[in-house]
């Protein structure tokens, strides 16, 4: 697993930025291995978050959780894996599909 670290400044859209950084790497997967950071209070991504508070709340992370002071997060890209979504039957919704990629 390769690790990096991506910083983000105020008003970066979390999402976006990481759907867009994500975008511009080789591999094709990743996971978010540890965030830290303030967005307003208020991928298929999960995050949990405090409001100024201190009064955790969590769920899906959707566009427009904007950065209030700044976010860091450490990312590990996992060059052997591809995940994807395709519909499950049963379900009825686009489920994730995990596929290792040969060696290079």
């Amino acid at each position: 697993m390769k690790v990096v670290s991506l910083g983000l400044q105020p008003g970066a859209d979390l999402r976006q930025a990481l759907e867009a950084w994500m975008g511009e790497q080789q591999e094709q997967a990743g996971c978010v291995i540890s965030a830290v950071g303030s967005c307003p209070d208020g991928v298929h991504l999960h995050i949990a978050i405090a409001d100024s508070s201190g009064a955790v709340i969590g769920g899906h992370l959707g566009a427009g959780s904007l950065v209030r002071t700044t976010a860091e997060l450490v990312i590990g890209l996992l060059p052997e894996w591809q995940f994807s979504r395709r519909l499950d039957l049963a379900t009825g919704y686009a489920e994730r599909q995990i596929k290792a990629q040969p060696e290079r």
